[in-house]
């Protein structure tokens, strides 16, 4: 008695409950395509992150079509759905996330590929289009002006007047935000570089004339970065 119901017990783990259909896997990798590009277009027009926007957007469909595959192939059985958990036991996923927004706009393109996944169209239509429509009302109430993403360089021969400290104090009061990318210093001086979001033209003049107040021969330039 206990072998029949051991028996049964693995024809159960090894049998698949469901089969996969060819024309719905076609039809939802359609539908994740379109999302997956609509999303990609929403975080690269709304995002506020300083970080590559265009490279980082680029990943949504692949990530959402992958997590798709996934959850097709261990829907119909039992074990392969624990093997998955025992390879995800094992495997160590490390992304450098800089921010939360991006971590959001990655849980949606996960979410996208889940809900597809389990063949839950009308569900990733409605969700992905709710969740988009609150991404983009909140943009244009908030009335963003035009912003140009650039390399900032600081550089002064005078390492004892201009420090880092007194660098950064100068480039957050006047563009709020900035993300230290390089630091440098020497007998011969000190340089600094930093990825800066520049939405008044005129701040860039003020940067410029605030640091050199602090060391007269500091160089300040800036270079546009085309691809965020």
């Amino acid at each position: 008695m206990q072998t029949d119901k051991w028996g049964q017990f693995q024809k159960f783990l090894i049998t698949e409950s469901s089969n996969i259909s060819v024309p719905d896997f076609l039809i939802n990798t359609a539908i994740l395509v379109v999302l997956g590009l609509l999303l990609e277009l929403t975080y690269r027009k709304c995002g506020r992150s300083l970080s590559n926007r265009k490279g980082f957007a680029s990943n949504f469909v692949l990530l959402a079509f992958t997590t798709m595959i996934i959850i097709i192939t261990v829907k119909s059985s039992l074990a392969l759905s624990l093997g998955l958990v025992g390879a995800l036991s094992i495997v160590r996923f490390r992304a450098a996330i800089k921010e939360p927004e991006e971590l959001v706009y990655l849980f949606l393109a996960i979410s996208l590929g889940l809900v597809l996944g389990a063949n839950q169209r009308v569900i990733a239509l409605l969700g992905l289009s709710i969740a988009m429509l609150l991404i983009w009302a909140r943009f244009f109430l908030a009335k963003p002006k035009i912003s140009h993403n650039l390399f900032l360089t600081v550089s002064s021969k005078d390492s004892g007047k201009l420090q880092l400290e007194s660098i950064l104090s100068e480039v957050k009061k006047a563009f709020g935000a900035a993300q230290l990318k390089r630091f440098d210093e020497a007998k011969e001086g000190i340089e600094a570089s930093f990825l800066v979001e520049v939405q008044d033209p005129i701040k860039l003049q003020e940067c410029k004339n605030n640091l050199q107040k602090i060391s007269p021969d500091v160089r300040v330039s800036f270079i546009d970065n085309s691809q965020i």
